[in-house]
């Protein structure tokens, strides 16, 4: 059975603004990259436990997931949880893979 991908308004905010910030309305690479990260985060729909266990899960004791997106330096990080009784993956934030861990106040 298929998941349903959700996004926190703070994800949300993160996928736009990372839109606007690499100029992808603009730029055709650019474009072509952001697709990828939205495709990317398409796959979360079949397979999210695929991905490994994100660093922040220990502090915020919620079984947090990261999924991997881009190459260096341009690696960013879809930090997101999975309610598997519900089939639902709720994306909790997109950051930057050079940023520091995610603050628990960053995944609500």
């Amino acid at each position: 059975m298929a998941y349903r991908v959700e996004f926190s308004s703070r994800a949300a905010r993160d996928l736009a603004t990372l839109f606007e910030e690499i100029n992808a309305s603009e730029s055709v690479p650019a474009a072509r990259w952001f697709n990828g990260l939205e495709n990317a985060l398409d796959t979360l729909q079949s397979s999210p436990r695929r991905c490994p266990t994100a660093p922040e899960s220990e502090r915020t004791r919620r079984r947090l997931r990261h999924l991997l997106y881009g190459k260096k330096p341009h690696v960013y990080r879809v930090i997101f949880e999975i309610d598997e009784p519900h089939k639902i993956v709720t994306v909790t934030t997109i950051r930057h893979g050079a940023r520091e861990s995610a603050a628990p106040d960053e995944l609500r």
